[in-house]
């Protein structure tokens, strides 16, 4: 008899029972409720693995990202060719690259008004009271994150502490993205672009959990780029496997390898981090102005070297997450497995923010910096893109000191706030690393910038010797080094530094855009990924035969003279158990009562494997199949009704189906981890 996570169900004729039965808080299964019929059996079921394909003339990655975000596209016709959107109007100096920063302006009614850089600047030039009114966003898809108990009602905050329901902002975010990608796809085409046309790709970090992919997949609908019913118009992808699948077809003049195990390009080890970067900065600056890169149709060389069964470590460091995948080779196609499930944490590169704030709190007292941020958001935003531009100039070896200018309503706000001068400010406080220059900025010395980075870098590295602890990952071949963070020469001197001795470390030189080129060719090709690691246990509420001496007492429960034991957890799929794509899952059922009409399985999830019932803690309802056989009793109905409950696994969204078989009448439900 299977035992697993956390059965559920109401049951109305508590009454009649004894009432000792009711003393616990099972939620009894009482008229609803089913039973196992068959020992478990896994089936994997190739047709349904082929649904109908739809024909899409184009591809459209959507790469969301905590800072920055951007679009890349590739026609089917021409599946080599993956074009990079637009530049954008806007953008700062000394940082250049091709995504926009993810940043919102709703007008003070709440309508949508801009986005990225024109945001930003519409923003930043409105008078300071007006601006109080209007509601500005930033760096808002870590609260995705960082929400233990998401729903569809989660609320943001805005940079003048008003809130906004966050499925309101993702929606108006990817509606954005949409609108300028068919725009650009129409000017290309000279004629029209449809969205029915366009697969729609999204990606999200790995180590989120379920209901935050879910989330995403809800706001796309709600922008328009997909709907319910043509679900798979839309894939969510997971970053670092959209990093990985790129990563396969990089040629060796597409990289800087970090390692020291190899010379490379006739650089040796020592000097490959800097040269090496400035070689491909270069490069990277001659091709910017071609915004379509050509994937060639082979396996990169790197990878050639790959052989069945390699392990490779994909690092993912964006400006909210790291995320850390570990793949292994299935050949001959090269297939991905996922081998170990995602790790990571928030130790993106806001972190470094977070330490530059926490500078200014011990400098300027963090009463007055919140009240400046809520008086002044504006001026607060200009702040922080200073700071931007000069973290991007942070490297291990650099002497001369990084000047921060300090906007003048800054320093005007502070002398009145406290009646004293931002110098006398910086002379009182204890931080040796950072004084004031006569031309109105903050000089920092390079030890301070780098103190900064470290508490972030540290988190990183830590994170990766735990994974490297672990007998799976003990036979790294590669480490590729993935997402806008991974540009930091601090960062990639810290990894070289722990790792490279161990295996070989690799940076695509286009290192920010690697993910979002990655996922416009796993929307052409989803089939790529073959194998991953279910990040729950699943399973369904049951009621089974009491037996006196393995169940507890409290779960017993007496229905017309039979004894059972409710609540129990019958288990689909363990957490961290190897998932094929399109895999099915089937269990059979019978009703608890052989004369119910109704019947309803409750779904239930959970992070630990071992679950025996569904009122073990962790255990969340997931899902409720309600197969209503009223209407069919003219067929000849067996004896013991047979229903069938199958769970397909695969992409990021996980379908239950129950089947009555005698009438082959069956319902359906998509998982949902947002509205129990």
């Amino acid at each position: 008899v299977a035992q697993s996570e956390r059965p559920g169900g109401d049951w109305e004729e508590r009454k009649t029972a004894p009432t000792s039965a009711y003393s616990s808080p099972a939620r009894s299964l009482g008229d609803t409720g089913i039973t196992p019929l068959s020992p478990s059996h896994i089936v994997n079921d190739t047709d349904s693995n082929v649904s109908e394909q739809q024909s899409f003339l184009v591809v459209v990655a959507v790469d969301f990202g905590t800072t920055s975000s951007g679009y890349a596209y590739s026609f089917t016709k021409e599946p080599e060719c993956i074009h990079v959107m637009r530049r954008w109007e806007g953008g700062d100096p000394g940082v250049s690259n091709q995504k926009t920063p993810t940043t919102i302006l709703l007008t003070p009614e709440r309508k949508f008004h801009s986005f990225g850089y024109a945001a930003r600047d519409f923003y930043h030039d409105l008078d300071p009271n007006e601006a109080k009114q209007w509601l500005y966003l930033e760096k808002f898809k870590m609260k995705l994150h960082t929400t233990g108990d998401l729903t569809m009602d989660t609320d943001l905050t805005a940079a003048n502490g008003k809130k906004v329901k966050a499925l309101e902002i993702f929606a108006y975010a990817l509606q954005y993205f949409k609108e300028q990608a068919l725009k650009e796809l129409s000017d290309q085409a000279g004629s029209e672009f449809e969205n029915s046309d366009v697969r729609w790709v999204i990606t999200v970090p790995a180590i989120w959990k379920q209901p935050a992919k879910q989330f995403m997949r809800q706001a796309a609908y709600q922008a328009g780029l997909a709907s319910p019913e043509n679900s798979e118009q839309l894939i969510i992808a997971l970053e670092p496997e959209a990093a990985s699948i790129y990563c396969r077809k990089l040629r060796l003049h597409q990289m800087i390898e970090l390692s020291s195990k190899a010379a490379v390009n006739g650089y040796s080890g020592s000097d490959t981090v800097g040269a090496g970067f400035t070689q491909a900065k270069e490069h990277i600056r001659r091709n910017r102005q071609s915004r379509t890169f050509l994937v060639e149709n082979v396996i990169g060389e790197i990878w050639s070297e790959l052989e069945e069964g390699d392990k490779y470590v994909v690092v993912d460091s964006g400006g909210g997450t790291v995320d850390l995948t570990v793949h292994q080779i299935r050949l001959p196609e090269g297939h991905l497995k996922e081998l170990y499930k995602a790790t990571g944490g928030p130790y993106g590169s806001l972190g470094v923010d977070y330490e530059f704030e926490k500078l200014l709190y011990k400098i300027f007292g963090e009463d007055f910096i919140e009240q400046f941020k809520i008086k002044r958001p504006a001026a607060w935003v200009d702040l922080m893109i200073a700071f931007e531009s000069r973290k991007r100039a942070a490297a291990p070896d650099r002497t001369n000191p990084l000047n921060i200018t300090l906007p003048f309503s800054f320093i005007d706000y502070y002398k009145k706030f406290r009646g004293h001068s931002v110098e006398h400010a910086l002379r009182k406080s204890n931080v040796d690393f950072v004084k004031w220059s006569s031309q109105g900025m903050l000089r920092m010395s390079p030890d301070a910038m780098n103190a900064l980075f470290k508490p972030t870098i540290d988190s990183i590295i830590e994170h990766l010797r735990d994974l490297f602890q672990k007998p799976e990952v003990s036979t790294v071949k590669f480490l590729f080094l993935v997402g806008g963070f991974a540009e930091a020469p601090l960062l990639q001197q810290a990894v070289q530094a722990a790792f490279g001795d161990q295996c070989r470390i690799i940076i695509p030189q286009d290192v920010g855009l690697t993910i979002l080129k990655g996922a416009v060719l796993f929307g052409l090709d989803p089939t790529v990924i073959k194998v991953r690691r279910s990040p729950l246990t699943y399973g369904v509420g049951v009621l089974n035969r009491y037996v006196e001496g393995k169940h507890p007492p409290e779960k017993l429960l007496v229905k017309d003279g039979t004894r059972w034991c409710t609540d129990v957890f019958d288990k689909f799929i363990s957490a961290d158990q190897s998932v094929a794509l399109g895999e099915l899952v089937k269990r059979s059922y019978t009703p608890a009562k052989p004369s119910q009409l109704v019947i309803v399985i409750n779904i239930y999830s959970s992070e630990h494997d071992n679950v025996s019932f569904i009122t073990d803690p962790g255990v969340k309802k997931c899902g409720t199949l309600r197969l209503d056989l009223t209407g069919t009793s003219g067929t000849a109905v067996p004896a013991r009704r047979e229903i069938q409950t199958l769970m397909q696994f695969g992409d990021t969204e996980i379908k239950a189906t129950a089947i009555d078989i005698a009438t082959s009448k069956s319902v359906k439900v998509g998982i949902d981890f947002l509205n129990y």
